[in-house]
């Protein structure tokens, strides 16, 4: 069984003193750097939003942060700007060791549709590339850490439980926006066969 480890979103702009900061998002650096020897493969998603995105709210006169609206037919929450192509908030967190890292798959790069998941945009209309990746590399396990969980973590490991791959949530390397939001998350998570552990369980 070859087991990739996969690190959501883990930018500045996710981390307290970023533009959508995650509570305590940057204490999960430790932990993830601790689980990083523990795996075949470590891959990293990016978000990497020009700055015309239809997810944020600046782009939308008379809109607030966090309201939602429908973007080319899909609801869609409002964000501040976040995570802009080429500015230090969409960078990966000082700290975190990226040497092992193989691979970064960018996503929410088209400015008509947002992409939380790691391995398609919202509307499934495109793939990452991820799951190609992985496949091609022998995987069949993976693991899933990063910001936020109610979010992109929370998407990425659906797609990766229904791409056929047998999914871990590694909860104490994640944090959510909104722990009520990730409990009920989570509990959708089981149902679609996805365990859920902590690194200790792994190291």
């Amino acid at each position: 069984m070859s087991r990739a480890l996969i690190l959501v979103d883990i930018q500045n702009d996710f981390v307290p003193g970023g533009a959508l900061p995650v509570p305590e998002g940057d204490q999960i650096i430790p932990v993830v750097n601790q689980l990083l020897p523990a795996f075949d493969l470590v891959v990293a998603t990016q978000d990497w939003h020009p700055q015309n995105h239809g997810s944020f709210a600046s782009n939308h006169p008379g809109k607030k942060i966090y309201d939602v609206i429908e973007l080319n037919g899909l609801e869609q929450i409002l964000w501040p700007d976040h995570c802009v192509q080429g500015t230090a908030g969409a960078d990966f967190v000082p700290g975190l060791n990226m040497n092992p890292v193989e691979a970064i798959f960018r996503k929410g790069t088209d400015p008509g549709i947002d992409s939380y998941s790691g391995f398609f945009d919202n509307g499934r209309k495109k793939s990452t590339g991820l799951a190609d990746y992985l496949k091609g590399r022998g995987i069949d396990e993976v693991y899933v850490v990063g910001l936020a969980g109610e979010f992109c973590v929370n998407y990425t490991i659906l797609d990766a439980a229904e791409l056929g791959f047998k999914t871990y949530l590694i909860k104490d390397a994640t944090r959510p926006l909104d722990w009520q939001n990730f409990e009920q998350a989570m509990g959708n998570m089981r149902k679609h066969g996805v365990q859920i552990v902590e690194n200790k369980d792994l190291l």
